[in-house]
């Protein structure tokens, strides 16, 4: 699959970051729903005066509603003449036209063989849950979970470290059509702070649907006692949803980093990430 800039083109990588509570999602949707991607889009048409055409973004995770993003990545191909002509005060432009719960901050030329979404090696979350008796910060509300059980943190993290490595996650996500589940999840680590707020790291190669927040809601049922450390790893091993798994709520998760190879390995980095993968075989065991 081709994924050259088309001539007279040149590709423009966007840092953004997004509260997303009022959103319905990154992706545009039909139905007139408001998403950042239908945000940014509209945004970037009227600041270039660019009448009727849509210059369509690409980007690294598209997050669910109500899911938050620090350090989301995208690319957009813009026509050269236009580029050079609002370049120095686009970003600028886009703050005075953006809601404010949404922000883009930095507007920079791709090198060659960027791709925001095939390009990068990894994605990092965190998704943030308390277990104060009195329930979350008001001002911290939109963005932590409250889970009315007190919570064993090294039990989570017992639990967390037998779901490392790669794996079909299949009992982890929601299944679509043509899509492979297997996943290398690179960390998984749960931290408890001052404040009493956990933070767990969430960082793979890549997600399939739901995968992060029912990671957490396995995690949870281990926290709160009411299943063992070992039971995260049964249900992966059993490759099938099951029904204990919960989908914990999106406004405790944010896309807190991208993470993209050297500029020499962002070719073939793109081309490796669109094969569709497999397990390697057990030699018929």
């Amino acid at each position: 699959m081709s994924d050259e800039v088309a001539a007279g083109h040149v590709r423009i990588r966007l840092d953004l970051s997004y509260d997303g509570t009022a959103f319905s999602g990154w992706a545009k949707q039909a139905g007139g729903r408001r998403t950042v991607q239908g945000e940014i889009e509209d945004a970037l048409r009227t600041v270039t005066r660019s009448k009727d055409t849509t210059y369509e973004l690409t980007v690294a995770g598209r997050t669910d509603a109500g899911v938050h993003a620090r350090g989301q990545v995208a690319h957009v191909d813009l026509p050269e003449e236009l580029w050079a002509e609002h370049r120095e005060k686009l970003l600028k432009r886009l703050a005075g036209r953006l809601s404010k719960d949404v922000r883009v901050w930095s507007l920079t030329e791709a090198p060659a063989g960027f791709n925001a979404r095939f390009s990068a090696i990894w994605r990092r979350y965190a998704y943030r849950v308390t277990d104060e008796p009195g329930g979350v910060d008001p001002l911290l509300r939109n963005h932590v979970l409250w889970h009315d059980w007190p919570l064993d943190v090294d039990a989570m993290n017992e639990a967390a470290g037998r779901l490392l490595g790669e794996h079909d996650f299949a009992a982890y996500c929601k299944k679509r059509e043509g899509a492979t589940t297997i996943r290398t999840l690179q960390e998984l680590s749960l931290l408890r702070g001052g404040d009493g707020i956990i933070t767990a790291t969430v960082r793979a190669d890549a997600f399939c649907h739901n995968m992060v927040r029912s990671l957490i809601g396995a995690l949870l049922f281990v926290g709160d006692g009411h299943r063992g450390p070992e039971w995260p790893g049964k249900v992966l091993a059993a490759g099938v949803r099951d029904s204990a798994v919960h989908v914990v709520r999106p406004h405790g998760l944010t896309l807190e980093e991208v993470g993209y190879p050297a500029d020499e390995l962002l070719a073939a980095r793109n081309k490796e990430a669109r094969n569709r993968r497999s397990l390697p075989s057990c030699g018929g065991c």
